[in-house]
């Protein structure tokens, strides 16, 4: 699904010496604040959900951070010249890792509480995901995840790799549509 995640796997990828392994570190790091999620929900949090001034600061300061973010990658995609020779780039964008990043970008992104706090949550219900049936806890949380690896490990993969062989201005227009279609 298009959104901050897909924009910042692929800015990641064809702004890194290897790129084309930001998808693991990735998603590893969305893995990792998604575990951490459910086992909160698990916990009982649901109810510190439920109220509305919670809901509205996660989405105030989420958006904040979105909008910062995307104005920084557009910023970028036209200031910075796109080089073929990554390990020469003096590439002055976001210098975090990508396991940290895909924390932050995790966390920042309202959508994802909100995703996780009505959808996530009634798949939890649903499907009897509890501690009291860690074998479904298990299976759940890697199919889950499974489903992010197969979306961003192959397009942090084509971006590196495509990144190499388009002209520049191309590849800089590209960037901006997936810019502009990232929060649709």
């Amino acid at each position: 699904m298009p959104g901050p995640m897909l924009t910042f796997t692929i800015y990641k990828s064809i702004n890194q010496k290897r790129g084309y392994l930001a998808g693991i570190y990735i998603i590893l790091g969305h893995a990792t604040i998604e575990l951490i999620f459910i086992i909160v929900l698990l916990a009982g949090a649901l109810l510190l959900f439920q109220n509305i001034l919670i809901l509205t600061i996660i989405g105030i300061v989420g958006g904040i951070l979105l909008v910062v973010y995307g104005f920084l990658v557009i910023k970028n995609v036209f200031i910075t010249n796109i080089s073929i020779e990554f390990e020469n780039s003096q590439h002055k964008g976001f210098k975090g890792n990508s396991f940290l990043g895909g924390i932050i970008v995790s966390v920042s992104n309202p959508y994802w509480e909100i995703w996780w706090i009505v959808t996530g949550l009634g798949f939890l219900i649903s499907y009897n995901v509890s501690f009291a049936n860690p074998l479904g806890l298990l299976l759940f949380f890697l199919g889950h995840e499974l489903g992010d690896a197969v979306w961003y490990l192959p397009i942090s993969t084509f971006a590196y790799f495509g990144g190499k062989s388009l002209n520049p201005k191309i590849f800089k227009y590209i960037l901006f549509c997936l810019l502009y279609t990232s929060d649709a």
